[in-house]
């Protein structure tokens, strides 16, 4: 065998180990998406007191098994697909909202243990919000050369995360108020990817344009 032709035969060994296998799993982005908007669209209502609602530990529930567990579960589906953006975003999110609704269970001693300090507690949770925050800038620049739909969806959240921040830290209704504004406009960026999500070519009578955006090649 010629040198050419071991390294050509090593080539297609290599290929032949190093290709993501195919998977037969569904694409969890809609399940993913609708989870996330449902959570941000409740929780930003009572941001913004609508109905009179200020106390919001109504979406605890939400936060747990909807926002959390559903879209945790998307982004664990997400890995094996390939799609390593996908995994991150609902992983992450999937975290954070369980980590949010964890804030605010009764057993879990968090706000207890601020005891009477509530300029304590609303320092640590504008941390909180703020690193956040950092997360979805870092992940929108990710999202540049995706499409607009997902670069929209993760602008409005980081405007998001930083006006509730900023609420929390200057204890302003308003600046909560508008950043509960802007969680609703996110939840509705958020609900019209997850129906182009599930508006599957083939089996649905129309689609949802997200904004793709033209990719160079790549030699």
């Amino acid at each position: 065998m010629s040198d050419i032709e071991k390294a050509n035969s090593s080539h297609q060994n290599y290929s032949k180990f190093n290709t993501p296998a195919s998977s037969r799993i569904a694409n969890p982005g809609a399940l993913g998406l609708f989870s996330f908007a449902s959570t941000t669209f409740i929780l930003s209502l009572y941001n913004v007191n609508a109905r009179g609602v200020a106390v919001p530990n109504v979406v605890v529930g939400m936060a747990c098994f909807c926002g959390g567990l559903a879209q945790l579960l998307a982004g664990m589906w997400e890995f094996p697909r390939g799609n390593v953006f996908g995994a991150t975003a609902f992983t992450s999110y999937g975290a954070f909202w369980m980590s949010y609704a964890t804030i605010f269970i009764p057993g879990s001693g968090i706000i207890t243990a601020y005891g009477d300090n509530v300029d304590e507690l609303h320092q640590a949770l504008g941390i909180y919000l703020i690193t956040w925050f950092m997360f979805t800038f870092l992940l929108m620049i990710g999202a540049l050369r995706r499409n607009i739909s997902f670069i929209a969806l993760l602008f409005f959240l980081c405007i998001t995360f930083a006006l509730l921040a900023a609420g929390i830290w200057s204890d302003k209704v308003n600046v909560t108020k508008a950043g509960g504004g802007f969680g609703i406009l996110t939840a509705m960026i958020a609900y019209y990817c997850g129906l182009s999500e599930l508006l599957v070519k083939g089996e649905s009578w129309f689609g949802l344009p997200m904004g793709t955006i033209k990719q160079e090649r790549v030699d």
